[in-house]
């Protein structure tokens, strides 16, 4: 099972993803891909095994993934203050594999009928639909 987590701004969130994966699931091969050398990094320090920086690095690992996680921003071209290119937002929204979208209610992007919860819950939350995916 490869996972893909995919982040960017300061990283903090793909942070809280790989040290939850990693802790619960320490036998999947999880891959972090950062819009920006501080989410990378970042992610790296929460434990991460395998990572690059940039939109080919996020391109090629979608193609790998069997489970993209991040937030909802991955799939919307230029969002994130514009870290996410119109080729990621494609690649990921394009990819063969189980998208766990994370609705972040930021940078100009507005989920409406989603609660407003902590991002740990919401992290809590995504360990609990990969418990169902991995069990299937």
């Amino acid at each position: 099972m490869n996972i893909l987590i995919i982040d960017g701004q300061g990283g903090q969130l793909g942070a809280q993803l790989v040290k939850g994966v990693v802790s619960r699931y320490g036998d999947v091969q999880v891959t972090a891909v950062g819009t920006n050398a501080t989410a990378t990094a970042t992610m790296l320090k929460a434990g991460a095994k395998h990572a690059a920086t940039g939109e080919n690095p996020v391109i090629v690992a979608c193609r790998k993934a069997d489970v993209i996680i991040g937030p909802i921003g991955i799939v919307i071209a230029d969002s994130m203050y514009g870290e996410i290119t119109p080729k990621m937002a494609v690649a990921v929204g394009q990819a063969d594999a189980t998208r766990i979208l994370i609705p972040m209610n930021r940078c100009e992007n507005v989920i409406v009928g989603v609660e407003d919860v902590t991002v740990t819950a919401m992290v809590e939350g995504v360990l609990k639909k990969l418990d169902r995916i991995l069990k299937n």
